[in-house]
């Protein structure tokens, strides 16, 4: 396997948009891979604040009319797991987009190495954070950061607190023509309210603060600092160069979000319009 920084990377330090936009520049950047041979690392924030769903969680999970009296925003993400509410303020995103054959094949080793900038960030901060080292049982399936705790992918701190460790930060990744793609959400602070005010479910704001940390609880720094921190930890990971989208992804982004990541049909049921077809 090549070394990262001996290919092409760029660094997105992406303005907030909307979910359907969001997910749609991770296909776009896929594409960017293998046709413009240049890998992708991004920092983003969402806005609205948005709902991003499972690929396969049912619709009913969703409370709707909290969403819609809140103004926010739901998608429906290409990766498993349960909902994440991403708050505009609140969270801090980011994305790793490689051509599949340089990087690992195996689904673990694959984790550990796209989520090395994301501990080394954490790590540059003060937070003592750590693949989880034990299981945690559901409390509530459909939301991702209440669902059974993964060593494999899930984050926590403090690092030796065992089953007491609370989650920090849910990654997850997908293939898309022959390219990985990894994106993750990490919290900076907490919106509990919201956080379970999205889901059709009676759920006490207690049960996710005693389950969930954030940058801002552990360490206190300000959220400037914190989204520098990881687009740093990112750029040094793999000798990425500073970067923006060019026009011709931008409107494609544009494209792809109108007719998949923005439609009903796909956030409710994973329908997807061809091209041309409304």
């Amino acid at each position: 396997m090549t070394a990262l920084a001996d290919r092409d990377w760029r660094l997105l330090r992406d303005e907030p948009r909307d979910g359907a936009t969001q997910m749609a520049l991770e296909e776009i950047a896929a594409r960017t891979a293998l046709e413009d041979d240049v890998r992708t690392v991004r920092t983003y924030s969402w806005e609205p604040s948005t709902l991003s769903l499972g690929y396969r969680q049912d619709a009913d999970t969703v409370d709707w009319k909290f969403c819609e009296r809140e103004g926010i925003d739901v998608t429906r993400r290409q990766t498993g797991g349960g909902g994440i509410y991403h708050d505009r303020y609140a969270d801090i995103s980011y994305t790793i987009v490689a051509p599949a054959d340089e990087v690992p094949g195996n689904l673990m080793e694959c984790y550990e190495l796209f989520c090395e900038p994301v501990l080394e960030a954490f790590d540059r901060m003060g937070v003592d954070a750590a693949f989880a080292s034990a299981e945690q049982d559901s409390i509530y399936q459909p939301s991702c950061y209440l669902r059974d705790i993964n060593p494999a992918h899930d984050i926590v701190a403090p690092a030796d607190a065992g089953a007491q460790a609370e989650k920090i930060s849910g990654n997850a990744q997908y293939r898309q023509r022959d390219v990985v793609i990894q994106h993750g959400s990490i919290s900076y602070d907490l919106e509990p309210r919201k956080h379970v005010g999205v889901f059709d479910t009676e759920l006490e704001e207690s049960t996710f603060t005693d389950r969930v940390t954030s940058i801002r609880d552990e360490v206190g720094v300000d959220r400037e600092e914190a989204l520098e921190t990881i687009a740093g930890a990112l750029r040094d990971w793999c000798a990425a160069e500073e970067s923006t989208w060019n026009d011709g992804e931008l409107e494609a982004a544009r494209e792809l979000a109108d007719r998949k990541f923005g439609r009903d049909a796909w956030v409710r049921n994973r329908e997807v319009l061809e091209a041309g077809e409304q």
